[in-house]
């Protein structure tokens, strides 16, 4: 036997007992977490942990075999996240995100949430003002696809069906609709916020477009008359979906923010600032538009009383306000 293997064998007979009893807590925290042990055992893992860690230090000084060190080293590493790393369960990382941090993201973006609010109303009333002066506008602003054959060669009747009908159909059938509204939207979405690394004038342009989209389809059915109708059929999903579609533009802006203005920071700095924050606001916009296509899907086809709809909406504006409005600068002020 090498002088190697018989300082190794030593090494490891009088110092494997508190090894040993670290690794047993190290497994006991990965199966059951802290709170598995008990005060006297949370009192031992920082002292067996320094104390392996010496071992360690002492075994790559004499260069004991590798495999010895392999093992500490493993250990010492498994032990470093059981003390230092974050034991947060999945429900409690959950929890803090939609109570604390992207409430508090909105409101620090507030700024930001009211300018993309700002171009979007003024996009839809310029829409509106040209189409309702100039119906051929309406083929200019709105896509084919956008319109679904909803167009001013559509009979008023036609136009009125299309607000109310949709209650005989089936549930299967309004999963795949809501599955394909979400896909839409969260596309469109995602599309207007990652624009902003371009400087956020393409982020700008397509919520401008959003908001002329919105504004000529309103004017065409105001036209008819059913001006009162559309907002109700507009409002049971909409004051989500243009939220979380506006919230998605704001965090354009916000990596636009970071690439134009850094401030005090590097830019490099600042941008991955800006991201973080604004990738918890799309994170939550894309939560917003999973509920606005199930309003969508579900609720505006199933529900067809106007004043019905209009409660559906102006509760869910309301929600969002005193979430992101109230709760998210009380949670700010708290920080």
């Amino acid at each position: 036997m090498s002088d190697a293997t018989l300082k190794s064998s030593q090494f490891r007979k009088e110092r494997e007992a508190s090894w040993k009893e670290l690794q047993d807590l190290v497994e006991k925290i990965e199966k059951k977490g802290v709170k598995s042990l008990d005060a006297e055992q949370l009192m031992r893992l920082p002292n067996l942990y320094r104390f392996t860690l010496s071992s360690l230090s002492v075994a790559r000084g004499v260069s004991l075999d590798r495999n010895l060190l392999e093992y500490l080293e493993l250990l010492s590493t498994r032990a470093y996240f059981c003390i230092y790393g974050v034991h947060a369960s999945f429900g409690g990382t959950v929890f803090k995100f939609l109570f604390e941090e992207l409430p508090a993201a909105v409101w620090s973006a507030r700024w930001r949430v009211l300018l993309t609010t700002i171009i979007m109303l003024v996009a839809a009333l310029i829409a509106y003002y040209l189409t309702i002066t100039n119906e051929e506008w309406y083929y200019t602003i709105v896509s084919d696809g956008m319109s679904s054959g909803r167009t001013p060669a559509s009979a008023t009747e036609d136009l009125r069906k299309g607000l109310y009908d949709g209650a005989d159909i089936e549930a299967h059938e309004l999963n795949v609709f809501a599955s394909s509204l979400f896909s839409h939207n969260s596309s469109v979405g995602m599309f207007s916020f990652a624009l902003g690394f371009a400087l956020g004038v393409p982020t700008i342009v397509l919520i401008f477009y959003n908001g002329l989209t919105l504004g000529s389809f309103v004017a065409l059915y105001s036209s008819r008359g059913l001006g009162v109708d559309v907002a109700g059929w507009l409002s049971i999903h909409g004051t989500t979906e243009l939220l979380a579609i506006i919230l998605c533009g704001a965090g354009g802006l916000g990596l636009a923010k970071g690439m134009i203005i850094p401030g005090n920071k590097s830019r490099l700095s600042n941008l991955a600032h800006e991201g973080r924050q604004a990738a918890k606001i799309v994170i939550g916009a894309v939560l917003m538009l999973l509920i606005a296509a199930i309003l969508e899907g579900f609720g505006r086809q199933w529900i067809t009383d106007t004043s019905t709809r209009f409660l559906i909406g102006s509760s869910m504006l309301t929600f969002w306000g005193v979430y992101f409005g109230y709760w998210g600068r009380k949670i700010c002020n708290r920080q």
